[in-house]
């Protein structure tokens, strides 16, 4: 009964949408301030990765090809955090403790010279793979955090079940798809605002949003044991 609880406090739309301002966040930090690298598209580093290697500048390729790699790395991450922390350790669900490891290494980042960028680079996208494979769902459907593109498709689906059915239920799915994208747009827009006034610093913004998402875990969990 707790597990599913957990699960159901991780699918609230409310924690999705600060997964979603922190996301948006850091792909406009890491490609303003970091490089011109997304950490989270990484369709959009494979395919300049792509064109790096038809123009014969390798080491520009390489560039874009450690970000890729410490996505997969993020990922491999957090399944391994999930098979081990079925169980809690010192109070923390498998998922917080996720949260509380981007938090320490977005501190990490803020303090990284511009002359280690890459280091910066592989360290947000290994973060934006964990967060995107731990938190993979909104009140029971799939969303991602740190990508739009899914979310767009899935919108757009219910949006046209809606209308061709007259099903409320697709309308209310559609709004939380949107939602989501809307959030992900913001954190990208104060991204960009913050990033121009605080610079390598500035990623310090996003884990206000990563730490809010910790601590309303705690606050749904403790909501829903009292049912």
């Amino acid at each position: 009964m707790e597990d599913k609880k957990m699960r159901q406090m991780s699918e609230t739309f409310r924690l999705g949408a600060l997964l979603a301002l922190a996301g948006g966040f850091l792909d406009a930090y890491t490609y303003l301030v970091r490089g011109g690298v997304f950490a989270n598209a990484q369709t959009g580093n494979l395919v300049l990765l792509g064109v790096s290697l038809a123009e014969g500048r390798l080491e520009r390729a390489v560039h874009y090809l450690i970000p890729v790699l410490a996505f997969a790395g993020g990922v491999v991450v957090a399944e391994l955090l999930k098979r081990r922390g079925r169980r809690r350790d010192a109070g923390l669900h498998w998922r917080q403790t996720v949260l509380a490891a981007e938090l320490l290494l977005l501190i990490l980042v803020a303090f990284l010279p511009q002359q280690l960028n890459a280091l910066a680079n592989v360290l947000v996208s290994f973060i934006c793979a964990m967060q995107v494979e731990s938190f993979r769902k909104v009140n029971g459907n799939a969303f991602a955090t740190t990508m739009c593109t899914g979310n767009l498709r899935s919108g757009t689906e219910r949006l046209f079940l809606y209308f061709t059915t007259g099903e409320v239920d697709h309308r209310h799915r559609a709004g939380q798809y949107y939602g989501i994208i809307l959030c992900f747009v913001a954190g990208a827009a104060l991204g960009a605002l913050v990033s121009g006034w605080l610079g390598i610093r500035s990623v310090l913004a996003a884990g206000v949003f990563l730490l809010a998402a910790f601590l309303l875990m705690f606050r749904v969990e403790s909501s829903c044991t009292g049912e």
